[in-house]
């Protein structure tokens, strides 16, 4: 009989039988070196199935295998990652810039699910779906009240909280999305007719924007945000900068702030709309010395135009091979702050039963040589994962004099600028976190739900509205805002920034709801600091 810690040579010996495992899987060149039998598959089978019908208590199985492979890549570094099965597939729509669904965006107000929005040309928008709506029944199952809380497992205790919410929203998602070219019945309440109608909806691919807005910020300054870099940004970027360079832009805001990164092929070709012919946009390197080069073709639309880049510390990965090859070749000009320092190259590998793992296979570098990535070990991350605390009790987010360099570090771009590698890149023009202004959630908790009430009830008025001068004039006796602020019953008066942030939002998320995210972006960024610096320097110049 074996006492005390014998589950913890167990569970550390199926971590490595797993390792073994999924290392079988990869398309390695030694692979029949290091997998030369099948004796290591045996061995994790048999395992499982020793756990499974001997051990003394009822263990699931594939949640331990989970486990035991996420801890394993735990210890490797920060972005090599297991994503279960039950996850993959929104990631993967995620990175695709579509999934099969109805094309709609919803809320849940009270207890319904009320259609805030219809994509245009989606399944919904063809079959008659409208704003507002309120889809009650979707095929058998019943989308509103106890209902819809008891189909989402959502408990007492989490009604009204976000985690509560979420739930509904997932269980939602899970009756109205499906496969492609199948049909769900849903029975609508239109509250502009006070009846409930039976629509059929033939499900279909919808688009998910990576470009969620552009625009002309003057008469020659335009501005794209990109929020990820998926497999259709290219063409959503594309249809953008196409669409400002008609309406006069010769300078551009790219706006990766908060930008994760995604496909570095779509980044380069991103890249290559900006630099001439033969330019070296960014260079990988695994761990046998292999190199493979990206360069820019003659392909590039805006070669000749000013490009001012906006980055912040949750700039990351394609993000940052946008940034750096830029600053590396002289082109443009990198606003904002250090972005977050991620120089790793990851390779998904399907591991055949639902699930996959991202693997770092190799090291990129921007065209200088540099390499951002900052300092990790191979033994838990905490530290890498509290960086952005660090970067705050540093003080650096407030002051560039506060961002650490390190000499032997240093870079030459062409026309002699210094630059830096050793964990994300440095702005050329330092814009500080805005700590003059203070965020109060109750302020903005009911936002969302007073918008959608306000403008469910007065819809037809609304839709009149042009987006320029919406922007402009909407609201401006405050008549709206000043009922929003009759309903928060606030006891302390608000500060003069506080109202003008709250008013600016209060703006933002009607332009949201009537238009599009580019309304939103529009009237937010009035009061954008970044913006501002950009149009000082782009006046300048």
């Amino acid at each position: 009989m074996i006492k005390g810690k014998a589950n913890l040579p167990l569970f550390i010996g199926l971590a490595v039988a797993v390792g073994i495992l999924i290392g079988s899987s990869f398309n390695f060149k030694n692979k029949a070196v290091l997998f030369s039998s099948n004796t290591n598959e045996a061995k994790i089978k048999r395992l499982i199935n020793y756990i499974q019908y001997d051990y003394v208590d009822k263990v699931n199985t594939d949640s331990l295998l989970d486990d035991a492979i996420t801890n394993m890549l735990i210890k490797l570094d920060p972005h090599s990652v297991y994503i279960p099965k039950e996850d993959l597939k929104q990631v993967t729509e995620n990175m695709q810039g579509k999934f099969v669904g109805i094309g709609v965006s919803f809320l849940m107000h009270e207890d319904s699910v009320a259609i805030t929005g219809v994509i245009k040309g989606g399944p919904s928008y063809k079959a008659g779906i409208k704003a507002g709506d309120r889809i009650i029944i979707a095929d058998n199952d019943t989308l509103f009240g106890e209902s819809i809380e008891r189909k989402a497992g959502v408990k007492e205790i989490e009604k009204g909280t976000i985690l509560g919410n979420r739930k509904i929203s997932d269980a939602v998602m899970k009756s109205l999305k499906g496969e492609a070219e199948t049909n769900v019945l849903v029975s609508v309440y239109r509250r502009s007719t006070d009846e409930i109608i039976e629509i059929p909806i033939d499900r279909d691919e919808v688009p998910i924007k990576s470009v969620p807005g552009y625009y002309m910020i003057n008469r020659t300054l335009g501005y794209i945000n990109i929020d990820r870099f998926a497999r259709t940004t290219y063409l959503e970027f594309k249809l953008a900068l196409n669409e400002l360079k008609y309406k006069g832009m010769t300078s551009l805001v790219l706006d990766l702030r908060g930008n994760p990164g995604g496909f570095m092929d779509i980044a380069n070709d991103i890249i290559d709309e900006f630099l001439e012919d033969g330019k070296l946009i960014v260079f990988t390197k695994n761990k046998n010395g292999e190199v493979d080069k990206s360069f820019a073709t003659d392909e590039g639309d805006f070669e000749e135009g000013k490009v001012f880049v906006l980055i912040d510390q949750n700039s990351a990965s394609a993000s940052e091979i946008v940034a750096g090859a830029l600053q590396d070749n002289d082109k443009g000009t990198i606003v904002g702050r250090r972005s977050f320092g991620k120089g790793l190259v990851q390779q998904e590998m399907d591991l055949g039963d639902g699930s996959a793992v991202r693997l770092t296979t190799s090291r990129y570098y921007t065209p200088t040589g540099r390499s951002i990535q900052k300092p990790y070990n191979h033994n838990g991350n905490k530290k890498y994962g509290n960086d952005y605390l660090n970067r705050i009790h540093s003080g650096e987010l407030i002051s560039k004099d506060s961002i650490k360099v390190i000499d032997s570090l240093k870079y030459t771009t062409p026309k002699g600028k210094t630059v830096y590698g050793g964990g994300g890149i440095i702005p050329d023009v330092f814009v500080p976190l805005d700590t003059t202004r203070t965020y109060n959630n109750r302020l903005y908790r009911g936002l969302n739900s007073f918008v959608f009430k306000y403008v469910d009830t007065h819809r037809e008025e609304l839709n009149k509205w042009k987006l320029e001068d919406f922007v402009d004039n909407f609201d401006k006796d405050d008549k709206i805002f000043n009922q929003y602020l009759e309903e928060l019953d606030l006891n302390i008066p608000l500060g003069p920034n506080s109202r003008e942030d709250l008013e600016r939002y209060f703006k933002a998320f009607f332009a949201r709801d009537l238009f599009d995210q580019t309304g939103y972006f529009m009237i937010t960024q009035k009061k954008d600091n970044m913006i501002l610096k950009v149009i000082e320097l782009d006046s300048k110049n």
